[in-house]
Order: structure tokens, then C-alpha cells, then sequence
């Protein structure tokens, strides 16, 4: 089992920035693809960002690209989502999630990004 904890969720203004982090535990993740996801109210969960822990390029959602990059530290199984240039079109619960190999398998609990106008 793996356990995925995100925090850093919160209220800022449009323009401001937030960094999320989501600790992991449980299994070896070293070959794990971690991503992050969202999901604002009434709509889908979508994509935003991933990347593996073992390096190479990440993965942005073309909404995000140029605006959040998204990093690890494997010393402390803790990936990072840092947001800038928020919109109020990125209000929405984030999610990290960590998949063994094609499809994400666990999630975190959520935490809620804010954005106001």
C-alpha cells in the first residue's frame, strides 16, 4: 500500500502562488509515476502535472504550462506542486496520486486551492 498526504492548500489571491506537497509512504516508489490532479465543483477531475521519481521530463496540462512546475525530493518521498501566476480558474481540490505503472492507483485525501478575483 502507499499513503499519500497532500497539504499547502489555501486561499490566495489571483497572481499569488501556492506550493502544495504530497508526502508519500508505504511501498518503494522509486519507479512510480506521481502526478497531480484537480477537480473544481460540477466538473471532471483532470490532469495537471506529473513525474517520476526517477527523473526525466515532467508532464504539464497545456492550462498549466508556463505557470506551475512540479518537483521532488527523494530523501524525503515528497513531491511538489508549485503554482504561480494563479487564475481563478485554478480553484479546485488538488489531488496527488501515484501510479506503479500505467494507471494511477492511489490517491491522497485532497486539499483545496482557492483562487479569488
Amino acid at each position: 500500500q502507499v499513503q499519500l498526504v497532500e497539504t499547502g492548500g489555501g486561499l490566495v489571491q489571483a497572481g499569488g502562488s501556492l506550493r502544495l506537497s504530497c508526502a508519500a509512504s508505504g511501498r518503494t516508489l522509486s519507479t512510480y509515476l506521481m502526478g497531480w490532479f484537480r477537480q473544481a465543483p460540477g466538473k471532471a477531475r483532470e490532469f495537471v502535472s506529473a513525474i517520476r521519481w526517477s527523473g526525466g521530463t515532467p508532464y504539464f496540462a497545456d492550462s498549466v504550462k508556463g505557470r506551475f512546475t512540479i518537483s521532488r525530493d527523494n530523501a524525503l518521498n515528497t513531491v511538489y506542486l508549485q503554482m504561480s501566476s494563479l487564475k481563478p480558474e485554478d480553484t479546485a481540490v488538488y489531488y496527488c496520486a501515484a501510479a506503479p505503472r500505467d494507471a494511477y492507483m492511489y490517491w491522497g485525501q485532497g486539499t483545496q486551492v482557492t483562487v479569488s478575483s
